[in-house]
């Protein structure tokens, strides 16, 4: 019994240790101030006051940094630019994704595996060098302008741009996006198809009243396992975007390590997790459809 009991509250020990924990302590940064200190916000817990320490913290907080994060207008750019790249990046995603899983699902087995294992090969490599070889490729002087030039074409700035970002975002996420609509498309009965066409449908018809409608899972799931971390990204904006380039990571980087100002870093965190609330309670219902 008490073996039972250890594996049923395992995981919950776990859940609150390393994320009910940690969010409470940045939920408390937020409503915190900045003070020139180490750390640098207060108020602090005080026990040793006992019941007076308690009630001078308490009184201490604010939701200050809150209102600051829907008047200035440096933490609302960040956040719409950030929507708005993962937007953009999510809709390319899904245009490059859905065709490359079609069609490895409908290889044979054998070649299946393989083109699997291409998809599935970027992630023997660390991140973040893949996203500095791209520097490589886009600089002036980089891959990409010397291949240009060999065609007498003009060169293009590219890096630095919110195009370089965009770049970025889709090279490093289109396996998330692929291998959820390979999973549906690579399930389907092909006798459905079949039963299309004997009823008068053609290949292409047959595809949007069959097929497709019964991808929508896979590409909900693959569209949200791809927006949610986008929304917060913060290398491939620092690598790749400019100085001017806008997104919810690095505002939450500045704040912390630049500017040192933890309260409104936690708070803008805060503020990003509750607006990927909805989207990650779809993407766990969509999941669930995916693997049933």
């Amino acid at each position: 019994m008490r073996r039972t009991w250890a594996v049923i509250l395992a995981p919950y020990l776990w859940l609150v240790l390393f994320f009910a924990v940690p969010m409470a302590l940045i939920a408390k940064l937020s409503l915190s101030h900045t003070v020139l200190a180490m750390p640098p916000y207060a108020p602090r817990l005080d026990l040793s006051h006992g019941l007076d320490g308690i009630s001078a913290f308490l009184g201490g907080l604010s939701g200050a940094t809150y209102a600051r994060l829907t008047q200035d207008r440096l933490y609302i750019s960040a956040y719409l630019s950030s929507l708005g790249f993962a937007g953009v990046a999510t809709a390319i995603l899904l245009l490059i994704g859905y065709p490359i899983a079609y069609g490895m699902s409908r290889f044979g087995a054998g070649a299946r595996q393989a083109l699997l294992l291409g998809v599935i090969l970027p992630f023997w490599t660390s991140f973040l060098i893949r996203i500095y070889a791209w520097i490589a490729i886009l600089k002036p002087a980089g891959l990409l302008n010397q291949g240009l030039a060999l065609l007498h074409l003009p060169p293009l700035q590219l890096l630095n741009t919110d195009a370089a970002v965009i770049i970025g975002l889709v090279y490093a996420y289109l396996p998330f996006m692929i291998l959820p609509l390979y999973a549906v498309l690579e399930k389907q009965d092909e006798s459905l198809i079949e039963a299309a066409q004997d009823l008068g449908c053609t290949p292409l018809t047959a595809f949007w009243r069959v097929t497709f409608p019964l991808s929508l899972p896979g590409l909900a799931a693959g569209a949200l396992l791809c927006f949610i971390p986008m929304v917060g990204e913060f290398v491939i904006p620092d690598l790749l975007g400019g100085s001017k380039t806008l997104m919810l990571g690095r505002t939450i980087w500045t704040e912390f390590f630049a500017d040192r100002d933890w309260p409104a870093a936690s708070a803008v965190a805060l503020a990003l997790l509750a607006t990927l609330i909805v989207p990650i309670a779809l993407f766990q219902r969509q999941q669930a459809k995916v693997l049933s």
